[in-house]
């Protein structure tokens, strides 16, 4: 029997192509009929797959879920496992990775795991290694919460992208404090990066005095 000229339609396939026109023109270019015609298909055998436009996009939502990284929450093959602090900051890492790339579904990842399980296990990897840290189940949560808002913020845009080259644009007289700000958007990139790892420093330095203060309080 000949082959197929297309491979055949597959859950992967329409999360793929899904992804790829959520990352070039949004949110609001899919739909099934568009989705249909990218992979060359009728409109109803996506139905086969998903039922809906929304079950496709928390579908993409998931793939990209599932790109970040949770090996650093994981015991070493000894049995030790990393400390709390650095397998923070190194998911916080990949996280904003992940998102930096597939910004447009952010707003779907905003809406938190739901059902979906790369989700739900990137949100069970964090909970629980904080928890196994001596972290109370509380400020656990907390903690997951906190880093899920400053990671998904920093992705969303950029403070440097924010400014125009145009040096006249930033007249002292107005803005004596701006005088260098028409650099910013060409150095946007370095300026993102050191405001992000600035920022999560800070978290995790605040986090590291209340552990402290959590575990100080324990030991008496």
């Amino acid at each position: 029997m000949a082959r197929p000229r297309k491979p055949l339609l597959s859950t992967g396939r329409i999360v793929d192509a899904a992804r790829a026109l959520v990352d070039a023109e949004g949110l609001a270019a899919v739909s099934t009929r568009r989705l249909a015609a990218e992979l060359g298909v009728s409109g109803p055998s996506l139905y086969n797959h998903f039922r809906t436009k929304d079950q496709i996009l928390e579908a993409v939502a998931d793939s990209v879920s599932a790109q970040v990284d949770l090996s650093m929450f994981e015991p070493a093959a000894d049995g030790t496992r990393p400390g709390w602090r650095a397998a923070l900051h190194d998911w916080a890492v990949s996280y904003r990775a992940a998102l930096r790339e597939h910004p447009n579904i952010v707003p779907v990842l905003a809406q938190g795991p739901g059902r979906r399980p790369a989700g739900l296990r990137l949100a069970d990897a964090v909970f629980g290694a904080m928890v196994d840290a001596g972290w109370p189940p509380a400020q656990a949560t907390s903690i997951g919460a906190l880093m899920r808002y400053f990671v998904m913020g920093s992705a969303l845009g950029s403070f440097a992208g924010g400014f125009v080259d145009d040096e006249d644009a930033y007249d002292p007289a107005d803005y004596p404090h701006l005088g260098q700000a028409h650099l910013l958007a060409e150095r946007q990139e370095q300026v993102d990066e050191r405001a992000f790892e600035t920022g999560l420093a800070a978290l995790l330095d605040g986090l590291a005095v209340q552990y402290g203060q959590l575990t100080a309080g324990t030991t008496h």
